[in-house]
């Protein structure tokens, strides 16, 4: 018997490249992985080439892989390879903290900040895998997850609010809203003199008229008839004045504030509050917006609703010093009858949303007027 036996027929024969890959390769695979593998088969045909050719040339050390005969040592090899391969699996799904492993066939796999990123020592398996496939192998073998940025655009999200914070908010809103009427109602119960004149093409002096800041401009127009009556406004030109002026109705007077008439329905408050300004670029009605300071007479028992019986002297009321030719009480039927002659025909009824300081004043044919200040 030579030294040299014949091989078992129970052992396994020399497979090729495409024969190792299919049996060590099950099912799909990542594209990544196949390289790997691959890389593992040429290594270990060219180590199992070398082993033969040394045992060629070395007679008395017989190739035990070709013999029945176990051999301890390769089989630890094999076993030791296994679990380094098992290790190096985990270590591509694992997203620990910054490790390097290293197999034995030249694999180095190097986790860091979560990503993996694997490299072979063998220059021949990357020129057979190109640069794309290794491009292709880093970004398989990066996580998916990604790290989840603020949002600055968003505001701060306010806290719920419990029910007891949200009735003291409803108790503070309830209390500063009736302040706010209290405050609205002081200053509409503040009483004001508005000097005036009657107008027919002429100033007739008319005198002055108290009314309340909360009152409607037609309250004030009542009041100014009543004045025209007892003065007996137009008795040089009919003898009938008097039961003229006892015939006239609120509607049929006119109430003109500088080059505006003003309509009935407005309150005096309503432009003293937003401080509405005229053609001439003063405010319509120049009065304050406070309530006044509580006068302790007031709290007397011979005043009635906080004002003195017979109220304060008109002279000494808020707006007695004040023009009396800046407000006019016109007839209306003599508008109508004289609005194309000046100054009736530059006279306009006042629009809340219009803006009369940048407004050029024109007549009736569109011709800009021009006025000497």
């Amino acid at each position: 018997m030579s030294d040299q036996q014949a091989p078992s027929r129970f052992a396994p024969q020399n497979q090729t490249t495409n024969e190792r890959l299919s049996t060590n390769t099950v099912g799909l695979v990542a594209l990544s992985d196949f390289r790997k593998r691959r890389a593992e088969v040429l290594e270990q045909q060219e180590r199992e080439a070398r082993e033969a050719a040394l045992s060629r040339t070395n007679v008395s050390t017989p190739d035990r892989s070709l013999t029945a005969t176990p051999n301890n040592a390769s089989d630890s090899g094999d076993a030791e390879r296994q679990k380094k391969k098992k290790k190096r699996s985990k270590a591509l799904v694992s997203f620990g903290g910054d490790e390097d492993e290293e197999g034995d066939e030249g694999l180095v796999v190097t986790k860091k900040n979560g990503k993996v990123k694997t490299s072979a020592a063998d220059k021949g398996a990357q020129e057979e895998g190109g640069e794309g496939a290794s491009a292709g192998d880093t970004k398989d073998a990066e996580p998916s997850t990604k790290k989840i940025v603020a949002n600055s655009s968003v505001g701060i999200v306010p806290r719920a609010l419990t029910k007891a914070a949200l009735r003291r908010e409803a108790a503070e809103r309830e209390a500063l809203r009736k302040e706010f009427l209290l405050l609205q109602t002081a200053v509409k119960a503040t009483e004001i003199a508005i000097p005036f004149v009657f107008y027919d093409g002429t100033n007739i002096p008319g005198g002055m008229v108290r009314v309340k800041k909360g009152d409607f401009i037609w309250v004030f127009l009542d009041k100014s008839r009543k004045v025209g009556a007892e003065l007996g406004v137009g008795g040089e030109k009919s003898a009938t004045a008097r039961r003229d002026w006892a015939r006239v109705g609120v509607d049929d007077l006119m109430l003109v504030r500088g080059s505006l008439i003003i309509p009935h329905h407005y309150e005096f408050y309503f432009f003293i509050m937003n401080k509405t300004v005229g053609p001439e670029g003063k405010p319509l009605f120049e009065y304050s917006a406070e309530a006044p300071l509580k006068d302790t007479a007031s709290d007397s028992p011979s005043s009635v609703g906080g004002v003195l019986k017979g109220g304060p002297d008109i002279n000494t009321l808020e707006g007695a010093s004040d023009d009396p030719t800046i407000t006019k009480v016109v007839d209306r039927r003599w508008y109508q009858r004289n609005k194309h002659i000046y100054p009736a025909s530059v006279w306009q009824e006042f629009e809340p949303e219009k803006d009369y300081r940048s407004e050029i004043r024109r007549d009736p044919g569109g011709n800009a007027f021009f006025f000497s200040k």
